[in-house]
């Protein structure tokens, strides 16, 4: 009886020691989608007080996850690519239009290390190797602009539009017939294959494909819409019936409320997507513009005009949208008021897959992860941009915070009430709480005033 009851102890003994068959697996790494809005101001969005465009979809991202009220962009398309990519201000490792540094580390780079699959899908414009988006860290792209310029001939048929003569070079080959950059290869499409269509489906197949592989995925996804030349999309009645608005630059404006509905659609199917495949709860989602809404839109927000900003520093090119949605993490329906930009992404993405920034890149971003976790305040005080116009020799440079803007010129202005920066306001008229943030925005720019291209070896201005 006595050896009976000493193997009875011995067997207990073996089972508690064995916690692997009773614990919880562990968590899997989540899936980050990271969709990037091409010329989209914050005004053009319903859910955050937009009149003018119809966006359900993602007003629904807004419905299930928290939109932010004050994230700030560079005005312009690549500024604002290198400080996503990298989490630095431009400042200190931005070089020229058209180009990311490849001594930089990317977010891609990180994930890729960490053991994600990396994907890059829609508008690339940081370097125009074809190799260069496999250098920065993706594995798996189809893109517009890597190793083909914007404009071409193909398609441009002059006895069918003898009224519209080309830009410089030819047609805009990002919307129909695109011509796009696949893994290294070059494809021209049919001549009614439109751009963003041709890139949502890619997106949709790479987070399938990831998926059924359990394999943890990261997706920059960075639209060609809404940015011009505004023109009809597969849903406008002129699909293919009038081809000229892909002739020059900007097209026609009166097409900008199309490409608003046809982006907003392709936001609608990854969501969709998520839920067919049943990783919504395990895929974090971020939809965000990459400047201001281009100068000849205007558009209706909270009862006002609202005119197109980008590539200029007022609040109207630098104010863009932003919505996080992640199922089972972030609350639904909630809205944050905390500063967010550019330099933050990378942080923040990195964080929620478990992955660690390395200590030697010394990034400029915050992570806001506590934020979407609903666990905290920001730590942001103040935005930081330092911005060159490829036209302009000087750039401009500015801080912010909520309220209040300086530059390093000395104008200073009230933002929400003179968003269009027509009154600045003298040092000598500030009371004393105003003359403190001045000084602290201040301290801002001085940090910042000695370290052109400082991130980037052996690179001096």
């Amino acid at each position: 009886m006595k050896q009976l009851t000493c193997l009875w102890c011995l067997m207990l003994s073996c089972l508690f020691a064995l916690p692997s068959f009773s614990q919880a697996p562990a968590k899997k790494s989540p899936n980050i989608i990271f969709i990037l809005a091409d010329d989209l101001g914050y005004e053009t969005i319903r859910a955050n007080g937009g009149e003018s465009y119809q966006t359900p979809n993602i007003d629904q991202l807004a419905v299930e996850g928290m939109r932010f009220e004050h994230c700030y962009a560079q005005p312009q398309c690549t500024p604002s690519r290198v400080q996503l990519m990298t989490g630095m201000y431009n400042v200190r490792n931005y070089i020229s239009f058209g180009e990311l540094d490849p001594s930089q580390v990317t977010i891609p780079q990180l994930f890729r290390k960490a053991g994600y699959v990396t994907g890059a899908v829609g508008k690339w414009q940081l370097g125009k190797d074809h190799d260069n988006p496999n250098l920065l860290g993706f594995d798996d792209y189809l893109l517009w602009q890597v190793t083909v310029p914007r404009v071409d001939s193909i398609g441009w048929d002059p006895e069918k539009f003898p009224a519209q003569r080309p830009q410089a070079g030819g047609r805009d080959n990002r919307f129909s017939q695109p011509v796009l950059d696949n893994n290294g290869k070059v494809k021209t499409y049919a001549p009614n294959d439109y751009g963003p269509k041709v890139i949502n489906d890619y997106a949709l197949d790479f987070i399938e494909k990831n998926s059924k592989a359990e394999k943890p995925f990261y997706l920059f996804y960075s639209m060609l819409l809404t940015h011009c030349p505004f023109s009809p999309t597969p849903d406008s009645p002129e699909w293919m019936k009038d081809d000229t608005s892909v002739m020059s630059y900007k097209g026609n404006p009166a097409y900008f409320g199309d490409m608003v509905k046809y982006m907003d659609k392709m936001v609608g199917n990854i969501n969709a997507k998520l839920n067919a495949l049943g990783i919504a709860e395990n895929t974090l989602v971020i939809f965000t513009g990459d400047n201001g809404t281009d100068v000849p839109i205007v558009s209706r927000f909270k009862g006002r005009d609202v005119a197109g900003a980008k590539t200029q520093t007022i609040d109207g090119g630098t104010h863009v949208p932003l919505i996080a949605k992640w199922a089972g993490v972030i609350e639904p329906g909630t809205t944050n008021y905390d500063l967010v930009d550019f330099s933050d992404f990378m942080p923040t993405m990195l964080e929620a897959g478990g992955v660690k920034v390395p200590d030697s890149l010394h990034i400029d971003g915050i992570s806001y992860l506590p934020q979407l976790n609903g666990e905290a305040k920001m730590e942001r005080k103040w935005v930081y941009d330092w911005y060159q116009h490829p036209a302009r020799k000087e750039p401009k440079i500015f801080a912010r915070n909520h309220q209040y803007k300086l530059y390093t010129t000395g104008e200073f202005y009230d933002v929400p009430a003179d968003e269009l920066e027509k009154h600045p306001i003298s040092y000598e008229s500030l009371d004393a709480a105003t003359k403190a943030v001045y000084h602290e925005l201040q301290k801002v720019l001085a940090n910042y005033d000695k370290r052109r291209l400082d991130a980037i070896p052996g690179k001096k201005p």
